[in-house]
């Protein structure tokens, strides 16, 4: 299994903080939040990673190369990431992804390592992990159907009826990967959806047959970072033993 990281986007709502850094090379204690995403990769035995890279690429290639010498990293970049949106980037990783088994990470993500474990661990080809709390209008949220699986994904999901959010790592099958590089395509190439959430073509893959399980991961610790006030909340609530 490989890791899949989309790391391209401008991250404005986070500037200052992101003028001269990207967004996931800011420090939440003494690492970064890609440095701590690939220390827990490697902790659960993942040593495969494709980045996807655009604003401020160098830096991004300058600190993998710099501190992770050992791990098998693949970076990808995206030319055009000033206006598409992650599904563009996940979308360039096709080679290295379709028809594979993977987790997909967002890279603005501070979390507890023991969450991949739990994702690993779990016997569905294809979940995600997912935090319950006090839902509002920014977060990816989940409504889950009958048999207990993902049939609703999005921010505009209603709130409630939603069981939580979706905090960014999804495992997928190789099945799960070939049928979503074709609708992407589809999407992408045909439909011009290059600036969305790649969380849309998870949605239209559902009447397909093809969604994702949930893993309850709400006593772990993550938190998504868009806004400085995102930034300073993560770094006062981050449990000190992940410092």
């Amino acid at each position: 299994m490989k890791a899949l990281i989309p790391a391209a986007g401008m991250a404005t709502r986070l500037r200052p903080l992101t003028n001269d850094r990207p967004k996931c090379l800011l420090p939440i204690g003494e690492r970064p939040l890609l440095g701590r995403a690939l220390d827990a990769l490697a902790g659960a035995g993942i040593n495969e990673v494709v980045i996807c890279t655009g604003y401020l690429a160098e830096q991004i290639r300058a600190y993998v190369t710099g501190n992770y010498p050992r791990m098998s990293v693949t970076f990808i970049h995206n030319d055009v990431y000033d206006s598409t949106n992650n599904i563009y980037s996940l979308y360039l990783m096709r080679q290295e992804a379709e028809g594979q088994d993977v987790l997909l990470l967002d890279s603005d993500i501070v979390f507890d390592p023991a969450i991949l474990r739990r994702l690993l661990d779990s016997e569905e080809p294809n979940t995600l992990a997912l935090n319950s709390h006090a839902l509002g209008e920014e977060e990816i949220k989940v409504v889950i159907g009958t048999d207990g699986r993902v049939k609703e994904i999005s921010k505009t999901c209603s709130i409630s009826e939603a069981v939580g959010e979706s905090i960014g790592i999804e495992k997928m099958s190789a099945g799960y990967t070939a049928a979503l590089y074709r609708e992407m395509e589809q999407m992408i190439e045909r439909e011009g959806l290059s600036n969305v959430f790649y969380e849309r073509a998870f949605e239209r893959l559902i009447p397909q047959g093809h969604t994702f399980a949930v893993t309850d991961t709400t006593d772990l610790f993550a938190a998504e970072l868009d806004t400085i006030e995102d930034f300073n909340d993560a770094k006062q609530k981050i449990p000190t033993s992940l410092y």
